[in-house]
């Protein structure tokens, strides 16, 4: 019985895609998680054939698992993470059975975004940057960068916007950092450069040393306590001076980070005519992602990961090319979610290939403080980028969430 372990997943997403895949595919699927409401709701995972309530931070633990199934005849393919910040953790396990296809230093450089810029702090990629471990460490560069605001101030290890500042003074400065101190206790603190410029997320896959950019999308940011992704615009022809200085930032990074073999997704923004690196994460991006990819490419890149990590070669050519804009729908006002309505509506939209809406009737609802804030996405095709994102808004507004403290008032925010 061949199988695959995945380390983690989200209930939906590029990573439960993956799981997905992997059983379409024929493989026996086990997972590894930390999330005692997945076991509890087993039911929910059709897809997963066998779920282990493990500490995923133990790799004595992880270990036992697989070899108590290696006893049990089942034969482990490959395993896998599409889960922050599993992917390194997962290349370890699989090097500790031989069964490695990704580059575990390259890995572990990424999952590190203090030693991400270490490693390309000579570089022009990197915008200026400064880390403080300590309160004095905090007070001591106040005179080096009092003129220098705003800039942003964050954890190491945040994700996914969570516990990411713009700081616009030394007021905010001082409290954002005793914040984040006390959040993350011992950990050093990472103050960047902010660059007002637009965000660009770029999909890529390194196999055998040659980079890949699978996709380029265009971030649309809303900022009002954290930094919020609304929407996504694939760049279909962004052109030969911005593709060609985008692949030379691209390959400068991926090497200095020792990424021979894997996935990578890098946030980048381009100030002037250079391309600064903002984050670079070890896996193809999650949410309605691999979707997005698969509407505009005819591409399916978890199932193509799921082939690099077997040790197959990946087929990374596009089957066609299609406008796609994804839209992400948040709320105004904090309470429990009564009903939601309009998916119907939207799903039956003018170019609409997906709709997802995250929580169920009973859950607790907040206006945006990280990524994991947006409860709904509507991706959506047209014949030109601009009709592309119209049907992803119109298509968007017609998703509303019923708030149980205002029963009779609709609350949706879509960018416009």
């Amino acid at each position: 019985m061949k199988s695959i372990i995945f380390i983690e997943t989200t209930k939906s997403g590029s990573s439960r895609e993956a799981i997905k895949t992997a059983d379409r595919l024929g493989f026996y699927t086990v997972l590894f998680t930390e999330r005692p409401n997945f076991v509890a709701k087993r039911e929910e995972f059709p897809d997963v054939h066998l779920m282990k309530l493990c500490d995923l931070s133990n790799m004595n633990v992880l270990q036992k698992e697989v070899k108590a199934l290696i006893l049990k005849g089942i034969k482990i393919s490959a395993i896998v993470s599409y889960v922050d910040p599993h992917s390194y953790t997962a290349c370890t396990l699989a090097d500790h059975f031989n069964l490695n296809h990704f580059s575990t230093e390259g890995m572990k450089n990424i999952q590190n975004k203090i030693q991400s810029r270490e490693l390309l702090k000579n570089s022009s990629v990197t915008p200026e940057y400064w880390t403080v471990a300590t309160k004095a460490e905090s007070k001591e560069l106040e005179p080096k960068v009092k003129n220098k605001f705003p800039l942003v101030m964050k954890s190491p290890k945040s994700t996914g916007s969570k516990d990411v500042y713009k700081v616009g003074n030394l007021l905010e400065y001082r409290k954002r950092y005793n914040t984040l101190s006390t959040l993350y206790e011992n950990q050093p603190i990472l103050i960047e450069e902010y660059l007002p410029e637009p965000q660009y997320l770029v999909e890529v896959v390194v196999h055998k040393g040659k980079v890949h950019i699978m996709a380029i999308i265009k971030q649309d940011i809303q900022y009002s306590r954290r930094f919020i992704v609304m929407g996504y615009k694939l760049l279909l022809n962004p052109g030969v001076n911005f593709s060609n200085g985008l692949m030379k930032a691209i390959k400068e990074i991926v090497a200095k980070h020792g990424l021979e073999t894997g996935p990578c997704h890098l946030e980048l923004r381009r100030k002037g005519n250079q391309w600064k690196l903002i984050e670079i994460n070890a896996r193809i991006s999650g949410a309605g992602m691999n979707n997005m990819i698969k509407a505009a490419y005819g591409i399916n890149l978890v199932e193509e990961m799921l082939k690099m990590a077997l040790g197959k070669d990946p087929d990374l050519k596009p089957k066609f090319q299609k406008n796609v804009y994804m839209q992400y729908v948040t709320v105004e006002k904090k309470g429990t979610l009564e009903k939601v309505t309009g998916k119907s509506r939207a799903l039956a939209s003018q170019g609409v290939v997906e709709v997802y809406v995250k929580p169920r009737k009973g859950s607790a609802i907040t206006p945006p403080l990280s990524m994991g804030h947006r409860y709904a996405y509507v991706t959506a095709v047209g014949n030109t980028a601009i009709e592309a994102e119209g049907n992803a808004k119109k298509a968007a507004a017609e998703i509303q969430f019923w708030i149980k403290e205002s029963p009779k008032e609709k609350i949706t925010t879509v960018i416009q």
